[in-house]
């Protein structure tokens, strides 16, 4: 088989229409209080530029850390997570749809390894990110906690 080599960085995106009002939809993310609801567990503080945060999700017993770079209120969030030696950067976009809805974009970047690593590690990444967005969907939309994200990948 043929491996495949990549000639540039790859980028992940996933991104969902959530029908809220950009505000809302970004404070879904700033907010542990709610983001815990739809995507990890636990969260050591708010997404605020500056921050050095840590992320838990109990049910694969992961963490990770998150250095928030920039926040501009109910539009974007960018940050880096994951090894330090290898971060990767996240840019999350929150830009006005149709009255009321928000659309919601989602782009990891900063890969690294052979072709097929980056090709699972962005695979994995995209449906991390849309996993989390339909979960996000669901709580802010209908109130309904899907647990999707502990359940993605069980045991």
């Amino acid at each position: 088989m043929e491996r495949l080599h990549l000639t540039r960085t790859p980028a992940a995106y996933a991104c969902m229409i959530i029908r809220k009002p950009p505000e809302e939809a970004f404070r879904a993310f700033v907010d542990p209080a709610l983001t815990s609801r739809f995507w990890y567990s636990g969260s050591s503080g708010p997404m605020v530029a500056g921050a050095e945060l840590r992320w838990e999700w109990e049910t694969y017993g992961v963490s990770v850390d998150v250095r928030v770079e920039e926040v501009r209120e109910g539009g974007l969030i960018r940050f880096e997570w994951g090894n330090y030696e290898q971060p990767t950067a996240v840019e999350l976009k929150f830009t006005p749809h149709t009255a009321g809805a928000t659309f919601v974009e989602a782009t990891e970047t900063g890969f690294q390894g052979s072709g097929d690593d980056a090709v699972r590690w962005v695979n994995d990444t995209v449906g991390g990110f849309t996993t989390a967005l339909c979960a996000m969907k669901a709580l802010l939309e209908h109130g309904i906690e899907l647990n999707a994200v502990p359940d993605h990948h069980p045991a």
